[in-house]
């Protein structure tokens, strides 16, 4: 059994940023409570409520915080790769980072992948699944995994950025910004087919390289504050003035999203978010110091990827109890559908404590993270593989499992069990990169 929470908050070490445990937990909740809001299911089938109720996708403004998750990735790998860099003798330790990162993050995730794989081969072999909410749950439920494939991605490429930080500074996040706008530049005003895929990276390696410039304390109040001002006017402008949507994440039918594949309008609303939440470190890290709030922080922290991965299990799981005990479902934004929200979410959130008490021990850390050196290029592959599997399995979800349904990545089509078999395939090569040996990790 691991530590519990109260044994980790007492030995937390003075040095510690703990507000950056608590935007990790926040962003995620933040997400959790987003999803859960805008499902909308009734007889029909499965909806967005921003989608039906336009205006409120300003709400996306503040519940899009998924910039604020990869910002502090950064700052955690940041601190992560010097740690290991600086006992390292002068080995290489690329395959050694991949693996303490990764461990936390692989294991809970593809057991998720793997449960549910094998739910839905065996609604396929009965010959159900094909509609109903059994059906948009398969299709639906692996949507999410997106941000974990690029979040993969960031960490792959965490090396050679650090290194361009340390020689660039802020020079290396306004390239990557100047890249974005490039990018968006082509696409909108030329119509170059398929450039628009290269901000994936463009624009979440920004956010990232945001996180290296606060690891070096180089985000200043003065700096917050400027970036804060600075991509909310950026987003508003463009929204207001370009040709993009107002909402910060992806409606349904819409010809251009923000969020697939990101736009310099979400960069924008990142680097707002990322200065905004800097502005409020010094108050939030005052308050942390309580040992009760500490508590809490780490206690969520334990299971923050747990509860991400099988939220939208417990809210299908909710409504289909409702529909199995033949109550109503009110019609979408509807005074009855409001009135059920506030049950619906306390009721998913049950479930999802439930989930998380049976898959939280996939995301308990072992004694110490891998560290000894390995096998750079069998890690490079085994992170590749994760994350187009990963990726893959978000785009295909697991309706068509037995049908050879497939999705375009990167021109190559993808089913769901290669894209899971890659998956599994890249784990086990990460973890084979190198032998075994435990240190402590910072970040």
């Amino acid at each position: 059994m691991g530590q519990t929470a109260k044994a980790i908050a007492a030995a937390t070490p003075p040095q510690r940023d703990r507000y950056i445990d608590l935007l990790r937990v926040a962003s995620l909740g933040t997400v959790i409570a987003g999803h859960w809001l805008m499902a909308a299911v009734s007889g029909d089938g499965i909806g967005n409520l921003l989608a039906l109720v336009p205006p409120l996708q300003l709400l996306t403004w503040a519940l899009q915080v998924m910039p604020v998750f990869f910002f502090v990735g950064g700052f955690s790998h940041a601190l992560s790769y010097r740690s290991l860099a600086r006992r390292s003798d002068g080995r290489p330790v690329y395959a050694a980072f991949l693996r303490a990162r990764l461990q936390r993050l692989l294991r809970p995730t593809l057991v998720f992948v793997l449960v549910w794989g094998a739910a839905a081969l065996a609604v396929q072999l009965a010959g159900r699944g094909a509609g109903g909410l059994t059906g948009a749950a398969l299709r639906l439920v692996t949507q999410p995994l997106w941000f974990i494939g690029i979040y993969l991605a960031m960490v792959a490429f965490t090396p050679p950025l650090l290194k361009l930080h340390e020689r660039a500074g802020w020079g290396a996040f306004a390239a990557l910004l100047a890249a974005a706008a490039t990018v968006d530049v082509l696409r909108f005003a030329l119509a170059l087919p398929y450039v628009e895929f290269l901000n994936f990276a463009f624009v979440w390696l920004a956010v990232h390289q945001l996180g290296f410039l606060r690891a070096d304390g180089r985000i200043t109040p003065r700096a917050a504050l400027g970036l804060a001002a600075a991509g909310l006017a950026g987003a508003v402008l463009l929204v207001a003035y370009g040709p993009y949507p107002l909402s910060m994440v992806g409606m349904p039918g819409e010809k251009v999203s923000n969020m697939a594949p990101p736009t310099l309008a979400l960069l924008c609303h990142g680097t707002w978010l990322a200065g905004a939440v800097q502005l409020a470190a010094r108050p939030a890290g005052a308050w942390l110091r309580r040992p009760r709030v500490w508590r809490g922080v780490v206690a969520a922290n334990g299971i923050a990827m747990t509860a991400f991965l099988w939220h939208l299990t417990a809210m299908l799981g909710v409504y289909g109890a409702q529909l199995a005990l033949g109550l109503d479902l009110p019609s979408p934004a509807t005074a009855a559908w409001w009135a059920q929200v506030p049950v619906r979410i306390l009721l998913a959130a049950a479930l999802t404590a439930l989930l998380v008490t049976v898959f939280r021990r996939f995301e308990a850390p072992a004694a110490g993270a891998v560290t000894t050196p390995g096998s750079g290029p069998r890690a490079a592959l085994g992170i590749t593989l994760c994350l187009l599997g990963i990726l893959g399995l978000s785009m295909t979800g697991l309706g068509g499992f037995l049908d050879g349904h497939s999705a375009t990545l990167i021109a190559l089509p993808v089913t769901a069990p290669l894209a899971i078999g890659m998956a599994l395939a890249g784990w086990l090569l990460v973890e084979r990169s190198g032998t075994a040996r435990r240190v402590r990790l910072r970040g």
